[in-house]
């Protein structure tokens, strides 16, 4: 669900910080006169005739928006490239600051991108500019005038058109994010290359383009990245508002396929309470509705809930600590050993368990975490274990709260003896197969992470990369800290940022589902460092695996606004 964050604009104060350079100075407060107001101001830009540079496609225009300072032109902002289009509708929104007071000059510049060469960089990449003023935009809301080339050459038959809207005082931001499934195949080789756009219908009956995704490459079942737009540029304020949503299939020349639309409004979009399967729409293709006699749709369209709707509406986080317990350690009695118990100082492995272990425990409501250790003989036969329980109860893993773990650990260290080899796919699967049960309850409610603290590379690598291709499929995330001093370079085979994580048979993770951070990189920084670092991808992965499996939160809440700042209305 969509989740609104308040945007009010306070007026400037007396002796606060200046507007950056390039984006209006702020005037000195006159003592006679009361302190000016500061608005913000959206601006939306499209092009129609750009000259046409390229020999063999289209120009790929992009606008610069440049403001004069102190008689200088300062770039401010830039939009996306557009590939092969003469008539391009920039998605981008500039945002400037208005000052009624003042003539703030602003300078549009069209320019034909060459992909890493960037723009602007040669004569004949100009397109074309114009000059105007944000007061000018404000009180004709649109405005469109010719594309001038150097000394006042007309670029040939080239316009742009600038239309203005104001941010309200108590507009907010809405975060939306948006997947699709089984979309039409427009593509003969290969698979679409979809990607969304999304626009407002005003009174009139135009249409504003409010967003366009990214491209995601060769899926007809693609999840979007997650934006934020204000509630004006979305609906005017108005959450009764049509809106009118088109998906496409890329194409490099700029003539993109037409796979469906949809119409819908914020209103609806925010519902709470809506049951599986309500917060989806058929993405439709008029032509084949009227053709084919069979036709149902060309896709649906999902809006996918964000990770704090799926904890407001009751998910839970299962927290699991791995210990590694491998003679490579060193004994735990001698000052040297990763595992020494320092009374004035604590070790790194507990230092990487309290600083993530205390950000999971505000999301687990009975505060009780499993505690498993692998890697050494336990008793009372002193055989090597994988998956034992720390707290020596197979029947029951789990300690009380974070301070629990820690004193299991410490109690644990003199009764065992250290050992080897460092196998982790036993522990994964252990937790996967729990994952799995929640799984089966069709609500999955709870959400498990998993963290494995290791001083060495891992011994059974593929073995743990099945584990982790099957654990991609549940509620589950893996995170690794590397402890220690070791060679981690093979742990990034693990972590997934640099290419797809395979099983040895080959077979893809559903979805990378594994961070792995060395501590050696946080010894001087805060446990808040560490914690922010290991956690950050943990947001995304929830909410990947529940759009996976179409499971909404069960209690979707509306989109919650900073009182301290103003709400949507």
């Amino acid at each position: 669900m969509p989740f609104a964050h308040g945007a009010a604009c306070p007026p400037p104060r007396p002796g606060g910080p200046r507007a950056p350079a390039g984006m209006g100075d702020v005037p000195e407060p006159c003592p006679q006169a009361p302190l000016a107001v500061l608005s913000k101001v959206e601006l939306r830009v499209s092009c129609k005739h750009l000259l046409d540079r390229d020999t063999l496609n289209k120009s790929d225009p992009c606008v610069l928006l440049l403001m004069q300072s102190q008689g200088q032109w300062m770039e401010v902002d830039r939009s996306e490239v557009i590939k092969s289009n003469l008539n391009p509708v920039f998605a981008k929104i500039f945002t400037v600051d208005y000052y009624f007071e003042e003539v703030q000059k602003l300078r549009f510049e069209v320019y034909d991108s060459h992909g890493q060469a960037g723009v602007g960089t040669h004569d004949d990449d100009f397109l074309g500019g114009m000059e105007c003023t944000v007061g000018q935009i404000v009180a004709q809301k649109r405005v469109t005038k010719p594309l001038f080339l150097k000394y006042g050459k007309f670029a040939g038959k080239s316009t742009i058109t600038i239309i203005s809207e104001e941010i309200s005082g108590n507009n907010g931001y809405v975060e939306l994010a948006f997947r699709a499934k089984k979309l039409d195949d427009k593509d003969l080789f290969s698979k679409s290359d979809p990607f969304l756009e999304i626009y407002r219908i005003d009174d009139d009956r135009s249409e504003q383009l409010v967003y366009r995704t990214e491209v995601v490459k060769n899926n007809l079942s693609p999840i979007w990245e997650p934006f934020k737009v204000s509630l004006n540029s979305l609906c005017s304020c108005e959450e009764k508002r049509k809106l009118r949503c088109v998906v496409w299939d890329y194409d490099s020349r700029g003539k993109h396929d037409f796979i469906g639309e949809f119409f819908t409004t914020f209103e609806e979009m925010q519902k709470p309470g809506w049951e599986w399967g309500k917060v989806q729409w058929d993405c439709m293709n008029p032509k084949y509705k009227i053709k084919k006699r069979n036709y149902k749709n060309s896709g649906v369209v999902v809006l996918v809930y964000s990770f704090l709707d799926y904890i407001m509406g009751g998910c839970q986080i299962h927290f699991t600590v791995a210990i590694d317990f491998t003679a490579s350690n060193g004994d735990p009695r001698n000052s040297c050993s990763l595992h020494y118990i320092n009374p004035y100082q604590p070790n790194e492995y507990l230092k990487a368990l309290v600083a993530v272990g205390e950000i999971c425990q505000d999301y687990d409501s009975d505060k009780k975490f499993s505690a498993l250790g692998f890697g050494a003989r336990i008793p009372p036969k002193y055989e090597v274990s994988h998956d034992f329980a720390i707290n020596f109860n197979p029947d029951n893993d789990e300690c009380e709260g974070i301070q629990g773990v820690v004193e299991s650990y410490q109690s644990c260290l003199p009764k065992i003896q250290l050992y080897g080899p460092t196998n982790v796919a036993p522990i994964i699967s252990k937790v996967a197969r729990v994952a799995a049960d929640e799984e089966r309850t069709k609500e999955a409610s709870q959400y498990f992470i998993l963290l494995i603290l290791t001083d060495g590379v891992v011994t059974d690598m593929a073995d743990t990369r099945e584990a982790i291709v099957r654990a991609s499929y549940l509620p589950m995330s893996i995170i690794i800290v590397g402890v220690g001093n070791a060679d981690f370079t093979d742990m990034q085979i693990l972590d997934g940022d640099d290419g797809v994580l395979r099983s040895p048979k080959g077979e893809p993770v559903l979805r990378d589902i594994v961070q792995f951070v060395p501590f050696r990189e946080f010894k001087n920084a805060s446990p808040t460092a560490l914690a922010k670092c290991v956690l950050a991808e943990v947001p995304k992965q929830v909410v990947e695996y529940y759009s996976y499996k179409a499971f909404p939160p069960r209690c979707p809440r509306p989109p919650t606004p900073d009182p301290s700042l103003g709400s949507p209305q």
